[in-house]
């Protein structure tokens, strides 16, 4: 497999943060802990069995529910590259960002299926499906964002301005 390709976990519409991750894992924000369960009332075999680099795609309202910032938390902590959806609740979607998680919305995500292989560019804004060969087009992320997911979220980003305004202001 090419280093680039990425593996797709296939989920439905209406995933909600507690199938994300469930409340009663939510003793602990570490990330490490998170991603044991992680999809875990999904599908209880994604966390031993997702590899790093892997992607989920799936319907609409991807990240439903609570405002819990431990779901894209678990998600990244489990090798998670992106999550692609036909559409994302708001919260999820900006709380993503915020922990350094890309997202890509596309309306052909019936047409994945589940051990697909995907190159995602982000730049030019393309999905690829290795294996059906086919592409799909997202809108690219604006500049800012971008900056979030390259820095590993928001506060990875906050620190560096920091130590930046130290030394530059």
């Amino acid at each position: 497999m090419n280093k680039n390709e990425s593996t797709v976990w296939k989920f439905g519409d209406n995933i909600d943060t507690d199938l994300i991750i469930a409340a009663r894992y939510l003793s602990s924000s570490d990330p490490q802990h998170l991603k044991k369960f992680v999809m875990e009332d999904a599908n209880e075999k994604f966390a031993s069995m997702v590899q790093v680099g892997d992607v989920i795609v799936a319907g609409e309202n991807f990240g439903c529910g609570s405002s819990r910032e431990h779901a894209p938390i678990a998600l990244k902590a489990a090798g998670i590259k992106a999550v692609i959806a036909k559409s994302f609740a708001r919260i999820f979607y900006r709380n993503s960002f915020n922990m350094g998680l890309p997202i890509y919305e596309i309306k052909q995500t019936d047409e994945i299926d589940k051990y697909d292989k995907l190159i995602v560019d982000e730049k030019a804004g393309l999905i690829k499906n290795i294996t059906k060969n086919k592409q799909y087009s997202f809108k690219t992320i604006p500049p800012f964002m971008q900056e979030l997911v390259d820095n590993g979220g928001l506060m990875n980003l906050a620190v560096k301005e920091i130590k930046n305004c130290k030394v530059n202001c």
